[in-house]
């Protein structure tokens, strides 16, 4: 590992009204579309103490909501056999889970992922083609999502993207060419501009039966000081500092897996000082410990995922915002393992594997009151609803599965 350095954190600010009323404007054209969802108006209510006001409604917020509906969000292939057309849109039942289809916004071509903008006013999704690109997507309330545009990435198989906390960059990494990008976002409207960079991971070299580097999330650290890239292909985690008056990053350490781990995707732990790694390939999961200093990571041993012999590639984690629970998809097992966070998050103790009632659970989320986890099982062309209980962090099946075409990401908000 090379040495870290240390920096301010990044910049944050709030939309400033006039997006809203571009926003609003460039939506009152498309209100009437065919398929379109009508998303709620802002909320109106006097920000609590200690809360700062949302510009939207969009915003994912945590603690209790009244009993209603609330948008949701469906990633797929579009060049797939079963896949869809676009984006799926749809609600959610706050009370029971239960989703409803409303429409499709079209024209996306494989939005295989999805990320909401902090400030809620706008929806990124990759386009997983080669070559690769992203697209930006207006949220307005009371109208349907506007496609603001695509933005070439430099990259192929794009296959994960993320907003910085600033809401100032998106970052996207691309499975195919083992790279990771950074775009601009415009303040006012929150399109894109064009790429400010893009890196390749050359090294170190790729790991037992991988073809080469094959980046599959990037995301930033919860203190907003580092950006960590997750590389499947050599097994391996970089740590980047982002310069956020250009839109650059710069290598400031990496960490390395066994040999083969495969590594797909990682969660923190909300102290920001333990991050958990989902190892698609030799079916483990990995405590490790992160320094917010340095931005170096350092894995633990791998641990079971609860699921037998062989491999299930596991796909994601999530973990709880009290940090008391964790839970991992497993798309060959097509179960959900639950896992107890320890020692302030230095441990995760295996409690107990559900089935998760459909077929390759590729991505799963939270409702941003986490009352509900919502799994996407992509082969078997269905989203499947678990209540979760905060005391115990049990999953109970919230119904019969909600049929989709391919879903492989679902955005509650």
């Amino acid at each position: 590992m090379t040495a870290g350095c240390t920096g301010p954190p990044p910049r944050t600010g709030r939309t400033p009204p006039g997006r809203r009323r571009v926003l609003r404007t460039a939506a009152a054209g498309l209100a009437g579309a065919a398929g379109a969802i009508l998303l709620p108006a802002a909320d109106t209510a006097p920000a609590r103490a200690g809360h700062t006001a949302r510009p939207t409604g969009y915003a994912q917020r945590s603690g209790p909501r009244p009993r209603g509906t609330r948008p949701l969000f469906l990633g797929t292939y579009t060049s797939k056999e079963g896949g869809g057309t676009g984006i799926g849109l749809g609600t959610y039942d706050t009370g029971t889970g239960r989703i409803t289809a409303t429409g499709v916004v079209s024209g996306v071509a494989d939005p295989s992922y999805l990320a909401l903008a902090p400030s809620g006013d706008a929806l990124y999704a990759v386009d997983e083609r080669a070559p690769g690109a992203v697209t930006a997507l207006a949220l307005v309330p009371g109208a349907p999502p506007v496609v603001l545009g695509a933005r070439p990435t430099g990259g192929a198989g794009p296959c994960h993207l993320s907003v910085h906390p600033g809401g100032r960059w998106l970052l996207s990494a691309h499975y195919l060419s083992g790279s990771v990008a950074v775009h601009p976002v415009d303040r006012t409207t929150g399109a894109l501009g064009e790429r400010t960079d893009l890196v390749t991971h050359h090294s170190p070299p790729p790991g037992p039966g991988q073809d080469g580097p094959h980046a599959h999330q990037i995301l930033t650290s919860p203190d907003g000081g580092h950006v960590l890239a997750v590389d499947l292909g050599n097994d391996t985690v970089y740590s980047y500092r982002l310069d956020t008056s250009d839109g650059r990053l710069t290598q400031v350490s990496y960490a390395t897996l066994r040999p083969g781990a495969g590594p797909r995707q990682l969660a923190f732990h909300p102290s920001g000082r333990f991050a958990y790694l989902a190892n698609e390939v030799d079916n483990t999961v990995v405590v490790c410990a992160y320094d917010p200093a340095s931005g170096r990571l350092t894995p633990g041993r791998p641990q079971s995922t609860g699921t037998g012999p062989g491999t299930s590639h596991p796909a994601q984690l999530l973990v709880t915002r009290h940090g008391r629970f964790a839970y991992l998809a497993n798309r060959g097992h097509n179960s959900l393992t639950r896992y107890a966070v320890e020692a302030g998050g230095a441990r995760l103790r295996l409690l107990d594997t559900v089935p998760v009632g459909g077929d390759f659970p590729r991505q799963i989320a939270f409702s941003p009151d986490e009352r509900w986890l919502f799994a996407a099982n992509q082969k078997s062309g269905s989203v499947t609803v678990f209540s979760v209980d905060a005391r115990t962090g049990l999953l109970r099946s919230a119904g019969a599965p909600f049929p989709a075409p391919m879903p492989v990401c679902v955005l509650p908000l």
